[in-house]
């Protein structure tokens, strides 16, 4: 990877106002562009706003379609990539909590969340991809909110080449300080074991879905240590400077880059074994 500038936002989305929310973000993405960023995250569904009920379908829409062609005119006029979640209408009438990819020059990507949360199971269906984007000569993985407690998804994608994990999450309850306690439990393990950065984000306040998300964003480095973070529970972001070098420490020290050495073909021999 090279060194890249990111931005994470900490997002309120008015569900299910989707012009309402995608306006809020252009003011964000113009205000991450103006400090230098050449990358932004937002939050888990931030577009079509948070919701395990079946009327979400109302506000669901294809990709491509209005969403993915709005939010691709704003990355190429900021010339900033943009990572953002929404409500996707399948081929097959299927629904997805899906994030996009939407890059400058128009490169459009999409990540359908693999691992649905028990309240999900009934409205949404299950991705069945695992891609790996690449920006700015670096390659990064998506994974959504109940997707980061599965550990092999994130070596999975340390294995197809990612330097950088986004975790957007539509995550509520609690105060940030315990969302911030919970999350510290697992993804600075994500980032340990695979060698990799990860940056996580969350939606924010109360939405018209009768749910209470306290906001928070944070940066993990390659070796699991929180080098960023916002606990205030508002609306903003974090900007972040992601040193290669601090990647390349980690990676050529033959005691501190684990992934090499996992021993892929006895778990697979163990696991078929019974």
């Amino acid at each position: 990877m090279r060194d890249i500038r990111i931005a994470a936002a900490i997002f309120h989305s008015s569900a299910p106002d989707i012009r309402k929310n995608m306006d809020r973000m252009d003011e964000m993405v113009r205000s991450a562009k103006s400090l230098g960023a050449r990358l932004i995250c937002f939050p888990e569904m931030n577009i079509s706003g948070y919701s395990s009920r079946a009327d979400i379908k109302a506000v669901a829409e294809p990709v491509p379609g209005p969403i993915s062609d709005r939010l691709s005119r704003l990355s190429d006029r900021e010339d900033i990539a943009i990572l953002a979640g929404m409500a996707e209408k399948g081929k097959r009438d299927q629904l997805f909590v899906s994030h996009l990819a939407v890059c400058p020059g128009g490169n459009l990507g999409v990540y359908r969340k693999v691992h649905m949360a028990p309240p999900e199971r009934e409205v949404y269906a299950a991705g069945e991809d695992v891609p790996v984007f690449e920006f700015a000569d670096i390659k990064f993985g998506i994974q959504l909110c109940y997707d980061t407690h599965f550990p092999d998804l994130s070596t999975l994608m340390a294995q197809k080449g990612a330097d950088i994990i986004f975790m957007p999450h539509a995550s509520p309850r609690g105060t940030p300080e315990e969302k911030y306690r919970s999350w510290c439990r697992h993804l600075p393990a994500r980032a340990f074991d695979n060698s990799l950065f990860v940056i996580a984000c969350n939606q924010a306040g109360e939405n018209a879905n009768g749910l209470h998300f306290p906001g928070i964003a944070l940066a993990i480095d390659p070796s699991g240590n929180i080098i960023e973070k916002d606990l205030s529970g508002r609306e903003g972001m974090i900007v972040i400077d992601l040193s290669a070098s601090a990647m390349e420490r980690v990676r050529n020290h033959k005691m501190r880059f684990f992934l090499p050495n996992r021993r892929q073909n006895l778990y697979e021999r163990a696991r078929n074994s019974g």
